[in-house]
């Protein structure tokens, strides 16, 4: 994401913008054109009251009471139609609004969807959030009132201008002439309200990211008995919140007065310059009226986009830092063409393969090759840091290689579409995550729409059943946010559940059990083993006697693996394989 001082550029934001507007470019015409027809009903007011007035000074007895009615009823008319048009601008040019916000959320959250692990390890959830909820609220009322004001203004000043001419042409260009000064407050202040906006935005997210982590590791601060030091740091981020919207206040404080001002001047020059024009004869008294009238009519609509000039910079901000988001590249693409991955066998191959993260240029795997037949089981131990759990991450391509290339069943996993390919994959981790819902909605994750009865068996062959069951609302059972409600044990055995019933031929088990008592671990492994048979098994091993009998044992160090082979010949070797297992053997 931009630094929050490398602001883009406004005609970038609206070219990005404007296209959201296409689904619904009837309702904005006729939103316009009902923009125009209340402009117009606004502008013929001071044309009649100078025509009455102009009759009354010159010729009074043609001013009848039939004409006054005549006069009064065309103007009931125009009030009418103002009325109704009124009514759409405000109901359907909103909901038009709304439905673009909806539209811009559903696109932000599509593309956050396609962003890789790398994405979200370098950005905060809370700020994510802010930009999918808050920064996109102001985006309703830019959208519907954005052009519409835009346009009536042009239109008033226009129209304004010509008919002000045919009034009285010096006076006019006077008038005209200093409206380029306040364009060029707009100018300034606009530039420094949009940057203390974009800073509330940020500061927001950074309330947003703390609330959450510490409402999420409540049960560690209060066993911790340090709610006082998380009351601090939100009252901190609270502050600097409270300090930029001062700074916003400011700002905005500046331009008000200063377009106040303006408009004083601006009333003044029409009296001073108008009465001396009519004491030459030059206007006349109608005409002054008028002019007076088409004036205010012209502030009026100055100070129309004064006021909507706040909305429009927040507005600006939130399309900033949407376009911030959408603009972030997607690390994992599919190739045009992608081949499906159908009835896959659990073949796979490292050729040569290397990575290092894009941020570090270190390489954590190094020229890996390996070559795993269907149904094998391979095991990968090693001290933290040498590449067990990115070697695993490789496959479903959370990360792609730097160098080299992994194939299953023969193909290059990036021919393969996403879908396919992660959908030949389970995966199993340690930081078991539960959505929250009910007991059948987090296994049935596995294959979306199953049968109870499918989930049912699952969870049997997962050893999850019986524990449900004595559940109070058994399947139906709210689990609660992130599965609080369960014990790790049971969390990460309908984990194991949700990967039975999405079956698939190649299986990561992520230190799926070093986080467990005894006793969990017990059933869970037993689970792991019966979800492992017939399956293309990696496993990342935290206890080394659950993996005594993989088909092969990698040990990966800093250095790349170090040993290969099996427990039997590994313990034979007495390397560093035997060291680590006699270290935990004699724990």
């Amino acid at each position: 994401m931009q630094n929050e001082e490398n602001q883009m550029k406004m005609g970038y934001l609206i070219k990005r913008f404007v296209p959201y507007f296409k689904k619904y470019k009837h309702i904005l015409i006729l939103d316009l054109i009902c923009a125009s027809l209340t402009t117009v009903c606004e502008l013929v007011f001071p044309m009649l009251v100078r025509y009455i007035t102009n009759m009354g000074i010159n010729d009074m007895a043609s001013l009848t009471v039939e004409l006054i009615l005549k006069i009064g009823l065309f103007y009931l008319v125009l009030r009418i139609i103002d009325s109704a048009a009124n009514f759409y601008m405000a109901d359907t040019g909103h909901i038009m609004g709304a439905r673009i916000e909806t539209d811009m959320r559903r696109d932000l959250f599509a593309h956050l969807e396609t962003l890789s692990h790398a994405y979200y390890s370098e950005h905060k959830v809370g700020q994510i959030m802010a930009r999918i909820t808050s920064d996109l609220f102001d985006i309703t009322e830019f959208a519907h009132h954005c052009p519409e004001e835009i346009f009536i203004a042009g239109l008033k000043i226009i129209v304004s201008f010509i008919i002000l001419c045919g009034v009285n042409v010096p006076l006019t260009i006077i008038i005209f002439a200093s409206l380029p000064l306040i364009f060029l407050f707009v100018k300034f202040f606009n530039t420094r309200m949009r940057r203390a906006f974009k800073k509330q935005r940020n500061q927001i997210g950074e309330i947003n990211s703390q609330v959450e982590d510490s409402l999420l590791g409540i049960r560690v601060v209060k066993s911790f008995a340090n709610e006082d030091i998380e009351k601090e740091k939100f009252e901190d981020g609270n502050r600097k919140f409270l300090d930029t919207k001062k700074l916003g206040y400011f700002y905005m404080a500046g331009f008000q007065t200063s377009n106040r001002a303006f408009e004083g001047v601006m009333y003044l020059i029409v009296v001073v310059a108008g009465s001396l024009f009519m004491i030459n004869g030059k206007i006349s008294p109608a005409d002054l009226t008028a002019y007076l009238l088409y004036v205010s009519t012209l502030l009026a609509t100055l100070r129309t986009i004064i006021q909507f000039t706040e909305q429009f910079q927040r507005g600006m901000t939130g399309i900033e830092r949407f376009l911030e988001i959408m603009d972030s590249p997607a690390d994992i693409t599919e190739r045009e063409n992608a081949l499906e991955l159908k009835d896959a066998q659990g073949n796979i191959k490292f050729e040569n393969v290397s990575f290092h993260y894009s941020d570090d240029n270190t390489e954590v795997l190094s020229h890996i090759n390996l070559n795993i037949k269907k149904g094998d089981s391979v095991a990968l131990v090693g001290p933290s840091g040498g590449g067990k759990t990115t070697l695993c991450n490789l496959i479903p391509r959370f990360y792609d290689v730097t160098e080299g290339r992994i194939l299953i069943d023969g193909k290059d996993i990036r021919d393969l579409t996403l879908k396919s390919l992660r959908g030949s994959i389970g995966v199993v981790q340690q930081d078991v995550y539960l959505f929250s819902g009910t007991v059948y909605e987090n296994i049935s994750y596995g294959m979306p729409g199953a049968r109870l009865e499918d989930v049912i068996e699952a969870a049997k062959r997962a050893g999850a059943h019986e524990f449900i069951s004595a559940l109070e609302n058994g399947y139906d059972t709210y689990v609660g946010e992130r599965g609080v409600k369960l014990s790790g044990g049971q969390k990460q055995r309908i984990s194991i559940a949700r990967v039975f019933l999405k079956n698939p031929p190649i299986l990561i088990l992520d230190e799926a059990t070093s986080a467990l008592d005894n006793e969990s671990e017990k059933i869970v492994q037993d689970s792991l083993e019966s979800l492992a048979k017939g399956r293309t098994v990696f496993t990342i091993a935290h206890r080394l006697t659950t993996i005594r009998n993989a088909n092969m044992i990698l040990v990966l160090t800093e250095n790349g693996i170090e040993e290969q082979g099996t427990h039997k010949e590994l313990i034979e070797k007495g390397g560093l394989y035997y060291n680590l297992y006699s270290m935990y053997a004699s724990l």
